[in-house]
């Protein structure tokens, strides 16, 4: 006979789903799939809309403010077309990572027949979440705002509005970078900007007025001096926890590693796929939009909050 162990954290004795409660593991894996996967929490769409806005605003001061009214075509086509080309790959990481599924567990798994179809060894231990009632595979841990157990989950992201996991993690690590370059990007210009202001005319050096462009560049340098260093920050963490492949749970818990680990080179293969290629940088790559709109009309949201 089976028997159901928690973790050592998950200390509520939660009973099996009923025997006439069944449950398909292949149905509801297939389900999932054909779904689009979007959270509905308030602050995390909140936070996604922020992003979005900021991304938007430092795009307009760049390319309304400073680089349509400069006198040298070259450096406004260059630094314009680099940095719309920055904030679009920031942007659609934003979506990749926002509507992929981290690699949630199905939800209620926990019942007679599927036990039974793990044909476990006698003594063999497995782990059942009293939360979502489902089985957790190793290195899964519930998340209170997705209210599923997530395979590798890192952390909840409010600003991505979703958690960071197993099949995420790779766009997560592509907006963190992306960002931190749009970022610098537009410090870079905003240096030149009131650099070339200051040596000629206000006047002349911009379309709006001398204190309506002060204010603009000045919140952009806030925006994008607060944004370089909170990416960059978490850009180094997530390459960090990639390369020694444990989580950001799994190190704030100390947890001892119980799997074979894949470091470094093995690691970044592991979450973005395959040998080093220029596919690694881009959120695009095994997008298909006709398979999206697809699932838009099979069911909508995977699941609401």
């Amino acid at each position: 006979m089976a028997y159901l162990w928690h973790r050592f954290r998950d200390i509520e004795h939660h009973p099996l789903l009923a025997e006439n409660d069944s449950y398909d593991s292949s149905s509801s894996e297939a389900d999932m799939a054909d779904r689009v996967w979007f959270i509905r929490d308030g602050c995390g769409m909140v936070c996604a809309v922020m992003t979005w806005f900021l991304v938007v605003y430092a795009d307009f001061v760049v390319t309304f403010v400073m680089l349509l009214p400069s006198k040298d075509f070259w450096y406004s086509v260059i630094n314009g077309v680099l940095f719309n080309c920055l904030a679009v790959l920031a942007l659609s990481s934003h979506l990749r990572t926002m509507l992929t599924d981290p690699g949630a567990v199905p939800k209620g798994n926990a019942t007679k027949e599927y036990m039974e179809s793990l044909h476990l060894k006698p003594g063999e231990v497995i782990y059942k979440c009293p939360k979502c009632c489902s089985i957790k595979p190793e290195r899964a841990h519930h998340c209170s705002i997705c209210k599923r157990c997530i395979r590798k989950m890192d952390h909840h992201c409010p600003w991505v509005n979703n958690c960071v996991g197993e099949k995420n993690q790779r766009f997560f690590v592509l907006f963190t970078m992306y960002i931190a370059l749009v970022s610098a990007h537009a410090l870079i210009l905003c240096g030149f900007q009131f650099f070339s202001c200051v040596r000629g005319q206000w006047t002349e050096c911009s379309d709006f007025s001398p204190p309506v462009t002060v204010i603009l560049m000045v919140f952009l340098c806030l925006e994008g001096f607060l944004f370089l260093t909170f990416t960059a920050v978490m850009f180094g963490t997530q390459i960090h926890s990639i390369c020694n492949d444990e989580t950001e749970i799994e190190r704030l818990k100390s947890e001892k590693p119980t799997w074979e680990r894949r470091l470094r080179w093995e690691g970044m293969k592991s979450v973005f796929g395959g040998q080093p290629s220029l596919l690694w940088i881009n959120p695009f790559a095994g997008f298909q939009i006709r398979q999206l709109l697809l699932r838009a009309k099979k069911g909508g949201p995977e699941f609401s909050v």
